[in-house]
């Protein structure tokens, strides 16, 4: 193992969730990763469920791990909280209800090093209620890789790339006065493309150390019972697709259709999920992603990174959205 002399902090958001963040944090706690160098900042985000109280139970276990508590106000405000108390080198983010390998930091660690990198990744699998291994949302490279700043964003922009900062050691100085936008989700990657203009190059490691466990009814993810329930993350990712969009055309014009493209197949990501009880007039952001798409038809038509099924897509739902959406539901017996 190398010698090394870096401090790395890590930021873990806690709310309502004390059947799962012992596993978590002891996981972090546990890592090969010299202990003296390892910080861990668990934010106990406003819980009401005794989390608090195993939160503090962790940090009398572990001398590393300190717990901050704060009123409620999403994952985002944890975070920055913990990066503002964080005294190391190098940031880290594990959700609370994932997990690591106890390989994770040394290997992340010694990649930025001999890379000279500010933001180095590993990749992750996923893994179900049940135990069972999830098909991987992102492919892990099968070798070491390193990519520029420009190329990640593509990545992003293509949906192939990862967004988050859970699977990645980044320097502080990187962020400098940069934070995760509060009162939002899809925050992951608002911070990341806006990070990406300060890093010359991502190191991206194919190890599969990072563990997403999928949780029913966790902020993102919808709970099959609910016909009605909605995600705000659907409204955030449309919102993050023009925040892209801007971004590209300033720093970035050659990934424009790109870009574009992204935000195309985002609306499209929102006209899928919402549900019909909801497609109404004076629904003013679903009125915005219909009028958005009619008017870019032409444009879509001709987007090089479309799909013909997304084109589809689009153009069946474009001209009426609803009774689209209601007689697909009807024929599936939905």
């Amino acid at each position: 193992m190398p010698d090394f002399s870096s401090k790395i902090s890590v930021i873990i958001p806690a709310y309502n969730i004390k059947d799962l963040l012992p596993k978590c944090v002891e996981s972090v706690a546990m890592s090969d990763y010299p202990r003296e160098l390892l910080e861990i900042i668990v934010v106990d985000d406003g819980s009401t469920d005794g989390t608090a109280q195993v939160a503090d139970e962790l940090a009398a276990k572990y001398a590393n791990v300190t717990t901050l508590h704060k009123e409620n106000g999403g994952s985002s405000s944890a975070r920055n909280l913990g990066i503002s108390r964080a005294t190391g080198e190098y940031l880290g983010f594990v959700d609370s209800d994932d997990y690591i390998d106890s390989r994770m930091y040394s290997r992340l660690m010694e990649a930025a090093l001999r890379n000279n990198a500010d933001m180095v990744q590993i990749s992750r699998d996923e893994i179900a209620e049940d135990g069972s291994k999830l098909p991987d949302v992102v492919i892990p490279p099968k070798e070491e890789t390193v990519i520029t700043a420009s190329e990640h964003l593509r990545t992003l922009l293509m949906h192939t790339g990862d967004a988050s900062f859970c699977t990645k050691l980044t320097k502080k100085s990187a962020l400098g006065d940069m934070r995760f936008p509060e009162g939002e989700l899809n925050e992951d990657f608002y911070l990341m493309i806006h990070v990406l203009g300060r890093i010359d190059k991502l190191v991206i490691l194919p190890e599969q150390y990072y563990h997403v466990f999928y949780r029913t009814g966790s902020n993102s993810r919808k709970k099959a019972q609910d016909k009605d329930y909605f995600p705000s993350v659907f409204t955030d990712i449309v919102r993050n697709a023009d925040v892209a969009l801007d971004l590209v055309k300033k720093h970035h014009p050659e990934l424009i259709p790109v870009a574009e493209r992204f935000g195309y197949y985002q609306r499209l990501d929102y006209l899928l999920h919402i549900p019909v009880s909801k497609m109404t007039g004076d629904n003013t952001f679903y009125r915005e992603v219909v009028t958005y798409i009619r008017q870019n038809m032409r444009n879509i038509k001709k987007n090089p990174y479309l799909t013909s099924k997304q084109k589809t897509y689009l153009r069946i739902l474009a001209p009426a959205p609803r009774a689209v959406r209601w007689l697909h539901a009807k024929v599936r017996g939905l």
